[in-house]
């Protein structure tokens, strides 16, 4: 989440008279993350979240994002739907851009997920796989596989202004991981793909939403699980790996759905591409972000380090 549209107050009250949520109270934009540009809302009715679609997320997609949220909901999980106008419209336009005004669930993001908290979070992903077993959208994954090399190449040598020679460690893991990539063979649902601790809200040990779909697309599902298990098996700059949290994870998706030997075998070779992902997105954005922009720039060598621990547990296995 981060604010990169300003929206004043009158556009916003006239903006919240299309719905039946109240007047207008306060609003306060909200800092974290880098896609969109969301507001803490507070209205005579009630908390909302309200998000601004910002440029890398395309408009057309909106609809399988909040059809995927209505299928979650509808199945009872704890999920954020986008609140209809009093005409049945979702997806409305706010200065200038695609915006939504989003139901506000209760919960706190974690800095520091304890063993416990890790298995219920996964769990809660297991959960949403299953549930979305019948989802009938098909999405593909923009941040998937195949855009890798493509972004790589975008940032270039300008990687080694970020760390010297890091355009070479991550042109050589890049090369290795897409020679390797399974493509057939591999159970496919519609994921998360983007599963961090700031998008799981709890309650002490109980999960109370799941949030920020905006990465939702059709991919293999176990993927899902390692690009999780790369965000919180780890301290903040990537250098400490916690077992008992990692462990944690995989036995708490496994309670709901367990791997198979091939998945298990794999799965070192996913989690370091989910490491590539998002080291290679993060370097993107530390080098294109905008100067005047809301928005903490999130340290991309903090997953070169996961990449080189899941790299030594391939060799290892």
């Amino acid at each position: 989440m981060a604010v990169y549209t300003q929206v004043p107050a009158e556009a916003l009250s006239a903006f919240l008279a299309r719905y039946d949520v109240g007047e207008l109270v306060s609003a306060k934009g909200i800092a974290e993350g880098v896609e969109n540009s969301n507001y803490l809302v507070d209205t005579t009715r009630g908390r909302f979240i309200l998000t601004l679609y910002e440029k890398r997320v395309d408009a057309g997609d909106l609809p399988y994002f909040m059809g995927l949220l209505d299928h979650l909901d509808a199945k009872g999980l704890s999920v954020p739907p986008a609140i209809k106008d009093r005409e049945g419209i979702a997806i409305q336009t706010l200065e200038g851009r695609p915006a939504c005004l989003i139901k506000f669930l209760s919960g706190v993001s974690l800095s520091h997920p304890t063993p416990a908290q890790a298995e219920a979070a996964a769990r809660a992903m297991a959960d949403m796989h299953i549930a979305l077993a019948d989802f009938p959208h098909d999405r593909p994954n923009s941040m998937g596989v195949d855009s890798w090399r493509p972004l790589f190449q975008r940032c270039g040598h300008s990687l080694d202004q970020i760390a010297p020679g890091l355009y070479d460690d991550l042109g050589a893991a890049l090369d290795r991981i897409l020679t390797a990539w399974p493509r057939t063979g591999f159970d496919r649902c519609a994921i998360h793909a983007d599963l961090f601790p700031d998008n799981v809200l709890m309650l002490g040990d109980r999960v109370t939403g799941l949030i920020d779909f905006y990465f939702a697309s059709t991919d293999i599902r176990i993927y899902d699980l390692a690009v999780m298990h790369s965000a919180w098996s780890f301290d903040a700059c990537g250098a400490t790996y916690h077992a008992e949290v990692g462990d944690a994870l995989l036995r708490g998706y496994q309670s709901r759905f367990p791997l198979a030997p091939h998945e298990t075998a794999a799965f070192p070779l996913l989690a370091s591409g989910a490491c590539i992902r998002f080291a290679l997105s993060r370097a993107f954005d530390w080098l294109n972000t905008p100067a005047d922009a809301l928005v903490t720039r999130k340290d991309p060598l903090a997953y070169v380090r996961r990449l080189h621990h899941y790299e030594r547990m391939s060799r290892i296995a």
